[in-house]
């Protein structure tokens, strides 16, 4: 693990930038109300709210143009008037941006930001150069929401970006959904059901380790500019997630099998797995986890899946690069240190 750079903290009359870096539905007609309403929740927590140059051009045009979407991540990042960056939305192609993006706009102006799903990528760029960056809320999927923003996010967006102490135990949702937030009826609210709190696939006692991860998609990089180095996994606690398709039985198979045929498993301290999945029993993906990682490849780092992060609400945020512990007997887990400076 290498060391990062914190970014300092929100303050309320802060200027926060909105980028589109996976696609452009933000600026599309029939979505953006969405936006307005992000933006609207955004400014009620006394922060000034600015969009990218070309974030509003519409999913037809940054479709086409990855340059475009490349130079307002540098845009941002430069301007010295912009104290924090969040992304619109996730997506499927930010791989398309990394040639693009000089890696001294982000070296040389640590800032925070946040976002998640194929957000990744661009995470992963600046994990690169550096700087600790947040695997958190979209603005169009979380903050945006038709029956507003869950007090919970909420929460734990205050906590992490506007706190420079301890972030702490982060407390399982009593809620959850896997359900997608509408893009295009503001009227269509999402059903909560009620959440079972953390479960241990494996693993016992106290361990700790430095937060490092993202969406499965982090094992496809191979060869690209941004494929993590084997040192980002040493003393790590791998956090991983996606959307629920994605984790049925033979596709964790082949993640965790990856993991194993990597050398990563070795490498980690434990892993957390983001709560998405459709049923209300992980049982079997647990069984096909403790058969790959525990039989297999005979690790017995402590596993905990049902965290709220990723691909369903409400979530909290994980700041990459921070010592976190996972409790198997408590079945808790905690922050030990802050997301920013002061």
């Amino acid at each position: 693990m290498r060391q990062l750079v914190k970014p300092r903290r929100l303050k309320p009359g802060d200027t926060i930038a909105t980028i589109s870096p996976c696609n452009g539905w933000a600026g599309d007609e029939g979505i953006k109300w969405k936006y307005d309403l992000g933006v609207s929740r955004l400014r009620e927590l006394g922060l000034n709210v600015i969009e990218a140059p070309n974030s509003m051009r519409g999913s037809d045009y940054l479709s086409k143009n990855p340059q475009a979407r490349a130079e307002d991540i540098m845009w941002a990042f430069e301007n010295k008037d912009v104290h924090a960056i969040i992304a619109n939305v996730g997506g499927c192609d930010s791989i398309k941006l990394i040639p693009f993006i000089d890696h001294k706009s982000i070296s040389d102006n640590p800032k925070i930001f946040i976002g998640y799903s194929d957000v990744m990528n661009i995470h992963l760029l600046c994990y690169k150069c550096g700087l600790a960056t947040f695997y958190g809320d979209n603005l169009l999927t979380q903050i945006a929401d038709q029956a507003g923003w869950h007090e919970y996010s909420k929460k734990w967006f205050i906590k992490t970006l506007f706190d420079s102490s301890v972030i702490g135990n982060i407390e399982p949702a009593d809620e959850w959904t896997f359900e997608p937030s509408d893009n295009f009826d503001s009227k269509k609210i999402r059903s909560y059901y009620p959440s079972s709190g953390y479960e241990i696939i494996q693993g016992q006692g106290q361990i700790t380790g430095r937060l490092f991860g993202g969406h499965t998609g982090i094992m496809e990089l191979e060869g690209t500019a941004i494929e993590p180095e084997l040192d980002y996994y040493e003393d790590a606690i791998l956090f991983v997630e996606d959307i629920p398709e994605f984790f049925d039985e033979e596709f964790i198979r082949t993640f965790f099998d990856k993991l194993g045929e990597k050398e990563i498993l070795h490498k980690l301290k434990g892993i957390i797995i983001g709560k998405a999945n459709e049923q209300s029993s992980f049982t079997k993906q647990a069984q096909v986890i403790r058969q790959i990682v525990s039989e297999k490849y005979s690790c017995k780092m402590p596993i905990m899946y049902g965290l709220n992060f990723g691909h369903s609400s409400p979530m909290f945020i994980l700041p990459y690069g921070a010592q976190a512990e996972i409790d198997c007997d408590k079945r808790t887990f905690s922050v030990l240190e802050s997301g920013v400076a002061e």
